[in-house]
This record gives structure tokens, C-alpha cells and sequence, in this order.
């Protein structure tokens, strides 16, 4: 079986981590060796691979870079064989704190979300992996103010790219909203589509988001209310409506807790959830003939504050980031019941927020 890189995009805010950390994964037992720290980059907690997986792009999440007003997202050069990142260059996104980038499927635009600024920003990809200025800056304005300290203007906070590459999924916390914009790759342009975008209930703040395999159904974690909605996805418009909706946590818990990341099972089975707070992944059943979720069980993520985590493209391991114990716990899923065990290795990794995995050989 080929081996794996797996990049662990971090906060360097408090001087514990360097930058993005590489690792070669054994595909057998899924153990992880550190191989390379790309040092020189502020904040780079969102990471994300080029179809061609030649290039990876990070955002800096900061109100300023190289003395320009906004955060940035930066290239660079895949060495596979060593895991080395050579950086290309760097462009503005327009706005404060790129906290997602995705990578479109021709691999000629990236798109980010601006937690901090509330916006949208395109950025042209060129053939040498290089980044362009934006083609295009979207500003959100408005907040539901549901949760006044949250919600006092727009966050828009993830950018998520539909299987056909043919719309975009903006999650904006801020405005309670799930915005569709129908992407124009020879403009290089978003154009929203208002009637396929949805609202969510008041003051969940959708954070991130996850398509099912079939194309049929998708998934949005929400943050401030702790819940996981499943999603009718009419693939031809790009209409989103809901099924259910239902909560991270346990009954009767009435700790603190934000949600943070969600990924469907590569089979389309289960989908997980992680809490921060709670500090464990929520798993759910979907039931795959309507796409309506089923609470199973929660799972300790072993750590503190579980930010984002992956789950390996064979379905057999899940890794989750514990972004306040610096440590990265790897976990055997259960096919059959989706549960997950651990497997008893924990990597160290310093503030870890965001894990993307990239086939060698």
C-alpha cells in the first residue's frame, strides 16, 4: 500500500508552533513520522492540496500581511519525496482572517472565506501553481445578532466547492445563512444564487460543511448551536433544504461547547461531528435512503478543544486535531457501527487546527 502525507495546518499566535507540519503516514498502520516544518507563515490554520497534488495552499488568518491591509493565502511546492514545501508566492484575500480556502477541480481558482472581514475572496491559480490578485472580492453584510457578541456582523467561514465544481457553499455564522453562488470559471467569478441558498435556525452559525458521496444530500455543523442539519442538495441548481436537524451533544450536558469541523464517512454511512467544550466527536447514522441523521454515540477526542480532524480517504483511521493539548489521536473506525476506538498513538503537533492527507507515489 502507498504511503500518505498528511499536513497539519496550525496557530503560531503564543510562539508553541513554527508554521504547517508534514508527515508521512504508514498506510498499514496509519503511524505518522514528522518530516518537515514550513516555518515563515503566521497563523496558517487552513490548508488545503491541488488536484494535481503538486501544491499546497494556506491561509495566513491575520488582519494584515507584508504591511497590506487583510490576511493572505499562500503556494507552495510539494517535494514528495521528502515532504518538503517550497514556497511560490503569496496574494492578499482582501479581508481579516482567511480562516478556509478551497481549490477548485480544474485547479484554476481558489476560493477563501474571511472569518474576520465577512467575505469572499477568488484567486486565479496558474499553471506553476502560483496565485494571481483576487479575480473577485465578495463582501456579506448584515448579522443576525441572535448572539450579539457572535453575530454582530457577518463571518463568513467556510468556502465549499460542490462535487461537479459547478457551486459554491459559503457557511456564514454570522448571518445564520448558507449562501450559493454558482461559479463562472471562465470569468472567474461567483454569482449568488439567493433562491438556492438557505437560512439556518436563528443563531446556529453554520460553521463547515460536507457532501455525501452520492451527491444527493450534504451536511452543515453549526457552531454556536451545537448541531448538525442534513441537507437535500439538488445537484442541478444547487438548492439546499432541510431534513433535521440535531444536537453534538449528550442530554442533560450544560458545559460550554462550539462545534467546529464535519466530514461524512468516505461509504456515505456516518457522518461525525467535534465538539469543543464537550471535547468529543458526535458520530450520527444517515440513513441513506432519504439522508435524515441518527445520533449513535460520542466520542473523547482523547485532548482539548478538537478543532477540525480527517478521516482517511480508505475509511479505516480518523485523526482528530486537539488544538489546546498540541496533539494529533488517531482512531480505528467501525464500518458497521461507525464508532471509533483508539488506537492508542498520539502525535505531537503544536496548536493543531486543520489535517489534509495527500497520496505519494
Amino acid at each position: 500500500m502507498a504511503d500518505w502525507l498528511m499536513f497539519a495546518g496550525t496557530y503560531t499566535r503564543g510562539g508553541t508552533s513554527k508554521g504547517i507540519y508534514v508527515y508521512q503516514m504508514d498506510a498499514e498502520s496509519g503511524g505518522m513520522t514528522q518530516v518537515h516544518v514550513e516555518e515563515g507563515i503566521s497563523n496558517p490554520s487552513f490548508v488545503t492540496v491541488h488536484p494535481n497534488q503538486k501544491y499546497l495552499y494556506a491561509v495566513a488568518e491575520v488582519s494584515e500581511s507584508s504591511g497590506v491591509p487583510g490576511g493572505a493565502l499562500m503556494a507552495y511546492e510539494i517535494d514528495h519525496s521528502s515532504g518538503k514545501l517550497s514556497r511560490i508566492n503569496q496574494q492578499s484575500t482582501g479581508g481579516p482572517g482567511p480562516c478556509h480556502v478551497s481549490i477548485d477541480a480544474s485547479g484554476k481558482f481558489a476560493v477563501v472565506a474571511n472569518y474576520g472581514g465577512g467575505s469572499v475572496c477568488m484567486l486565479p491559480v496558474n499553471e506553476d501553481g502560483s496565485l494571481g490578485p483576487s479575480s473577485q472580492f465578495i463582501q456579506h453584510y448584515g448579522g443576525t445578532k441572535v448572539n450579539p457578541r457572535r453575530q454582530e456582523k457577518a463571518h463568513a467561514h467556510s468556502a465549499n466547492l460542490s462535487p461537479d465544481n459547478r457551486f459554491a457553499i459559503i457557511n456564514d455564522l454570522g448571518l445564520d445563512q448558507l449562501r450559493v453562488y454558482e461559479m463562472d470559471l471562465e470569468a472567474g467569478k461567483l454569482n449568488f444564487n439567493e433562491e438556492s441558498s438557505v437560512d439556518s435556525a436563528p443563531g446556529a452559525g453554520p460553521r463547515h460543511f460536507d457532501f455525501h458521496p452520492n451527491n444527493r444530500y450534504a451536511y452543515a455543523i453549526n457552531e454556536l448551536g451545537c448541531t448538525v442539519t442534513a441537507y437535500n442538495y439538488d445537484a442541478a441548481s444547487g438548492k439546499l433544504s432541510e431534513i433535521n436537524s440535531l444536537s453534538t451533544l449528550p442530554k442533560g450536558y450544560e458545559g460550554e461547547n462550539t462545534t467546529a469541523d464535519i466530514h461524512v464517512s468516505p461509504d456515505g454511512r456516518f457522518v461525525y461531528g467535534s465538539n469543543r467544550g464537550h471535547n468529543t466527536l458526535a458520530i450520527f447514522k444517515i440513513d441513506e435512503s432519504d439522508g435524515s441523521i441518527e445520533f449513535v454515540s460520542d466520542q473523547s477526542t482523547g485532548g482539548k478543544t478538537p478543532r477540525n480532524f480527517a478521516i482517511h480517504p480508505d475509511g479505516k483511521y480518523l485523526y482528530a486535531a486537539n488544538q489546546d493539548s498540541d496533539s494529533i489521536i488517531q482512531f480505528e473506525i467501525n464500518s458497521t457501527t461507525g464508532e471509533l476506538t483508539p488506537v492508542g498513538r498520539e502525535i505531537r503537533c503544536p496548536m493543531p487546527v486543520c489535517l489534509k492527507f495527500m497520496p505519494l507515489g
